[in-house]
């Protein structure tokens, strides 16, 4: 009989609507729009862990939306007059709520299972070979937190049976959002608002370091504060009286109250490094990430011969060993290059998509002129050593002309660089050998030092500051 009647709610009422929008709204943003999600090493078909944040990012406005397709849901009773006839059934009040609260969260579980499952695919199609089981809690939570808003939205609309009550609530929650909503461009993802009041929105911010996950304590206390939720949204959905609606709220209380006390105050207790995706795997004096292992095959080979020709060029002062970089940073924060260690960074534009000759070309000349900025789609204050790098592993590889690492492109300053740089090529190349090899050792201890402006014045023979 119950199933007879879900059926009936899942066929011939708007219950299956808000998973279908869930479904395909997430998957048009994704689909048809080129923007950060398919870019970069936390790119949302790159690794689990980011395509489970990148999915659960688009809570920003899923979750809103479920709040008020729910109250719209919840408003089917008072709209058709029904609701004293109704009470008159001799069933109870709980069961005439479960079927309707049972419908919507079976959709909108679906829609947004079939989001993950449709991403999942691509990232077990895709290069990585690093499968944690991490990024479950954070899809799961996603998941409850879109049911919990559903029925929330349902006891609400049943209690304030208006027609602006849908729109209230989208509004408030849309507010919320705003208030609360993380943003990605410091070291770790932060919030205007007190880290544990942030921590109540389950809306993650979007992924930029791939090595980064949420803590368990996180998972557990948005768990609490969504089952309370849940719980004030049935019993909303299920009171008769006016005590009883008075009573439901205490379960979201009580779920916030327990939710304070465990998520964590700091950030960095927040957003925690995945160490079994950071360990190193090694090969020889290459290293890279577990995480990255399908790529180390490719980087120990065109590594070593990289490290070869550094220690050629520069002798005792060339790096010993490549190594992916896993330090945290902000956006436009410097790197910190070492004399040491070759690092690598696979955002990088340049080592992004870099494989055989390419790669080798432009391991060099990260090791010859270190970039001291990212490089990359969400930064750009590395495109400027493009060209010094490019003078740099041309005049190593003793080739006849100038070899663009990148295309020029059209950009004025960009323009510019590279006439500056085709100059200190003429000039460096017109040096005795000795010369030369001077002028290249003194560029990679000014890039060493960070001192950008002061490359290309080293190539063409000019002081330095």
């Amino acid at each position: 009989m119950t199933g007879r009647v879900l059926r009936i709610e899942l066929t011939r009422s708007v219950a299956p609507w808000p998973g279908i929008v869930v479904l395909g709204g997430s998957l048009a943003i994704f689909c048809l729009y080129d923007g950060l999600w398919w870019r970069g090493t936390a790119g949302w078909t790159a690794q689990w862990t980011s395509m489970a944040l990148w999915t659960r990012s688009l809570l920003t406005f899923l979750w809103p939306l479920a709040v008020g397709t729910g109250a719209v849901y919840g408003l089917r009773e008072p709209r058709s007059r029904m609701a004293e006839l109704l009470t008159t059934v001799p069933r109870p009040a709980w069961r005439r709520a479960a079927l309707p609260a049972g419908a919507m969260a079976l959709a909108l579980a679906s829609g947004f299972g079939l989001l993950v499952l449709v991403g999942g695919a691509q990232v077990a199609l895709g290069r990585t070979t690093y499968t944690p089981l991490d990024w479950l809690p954070i899809s799961l939570v996603a998941a409850l937190a879109l049911v919990a808003g559903a029925v929330f939205g349902m006891g609400v609309a049943r209690a304030l049976p208006s027609v602006l009550t849908p729109p209230g609530l989208v509004l408030f929650f849309l507010m919320l959002t705003a208030l609360l909503q993380q943003n990605s461009d410091e070291t770790l993802p932060s919030s205007i608002a007190p880290n544990r009041l942030a921590q109540l929105l389950p809306v993650t911010a979007e992924p930029r370091e791939m090595l980064l996950t949420l803590s368990g304590s996180v998972h557990l206390g948005q768990t609490l504060w969504l089952l309370g939720l849940l719980a004030t949204g049935f019993a909303l959905l299920s009171a008769v009286t006016r005590r009883a609606r008075l009573l439901a709220v205490i379960p979201v209380l009580a779920g916030a109250a327990l939710a304070m006390l465990v998520l964590p105050a700091a950030a960095r207790d927040t957003y925690v490094v995945d160490k079994a995706a950071a360990a190193l795997v090694c090969d020889g004096p290459v290293c890279v990430t577990q995480a990255n292992r399908s790529r180390l095959p490719e980087l120990a080979r065109r590594g070593k011969e990289a490290l070869r020709v550094l220690h050629e060029v520069l002798g005792d002062k060339a790096p010993n060993a490549v190594r992916e970089d896993t330090r945290l940073r902000a956006i436009a924060d410097k790197r910190e290059p070492s004399g040491d260690v070759l690092l690598v960074d696979f955002d990088d534009r340049l080592l992004a998509d870099a494989t055989g000759e390419k790669l080798t070309r432009a391991l060099i000349a990260q090791g010859l002129a270190p970039s001291c900025y990212g490089n990359d789609d969400r930064e750009g204050g590395g495109r400027g050593n493009v060209p010094v790098q490019s003078v740099a592993v041309s005049w190593a590889l003793h080739d006849s002309r100038l070899q663009p690492l990148a295309e020029r492109g059209s950009d004025p300053y960009l323009r510019t660089v590279w006439t500056d740089a085709d100059v200190a090529w003429q000039r460096l190349t017109a040096l005795s050998p000795a010369e030369q090899r001077s002028r290249i050792a003194e560029l990679h201890t000014v890039g060493l030092s960070c001192a950008a402006d002061d490359q290309l014045a080293v190539l063409a023979g000019k002081a330095t500051r």
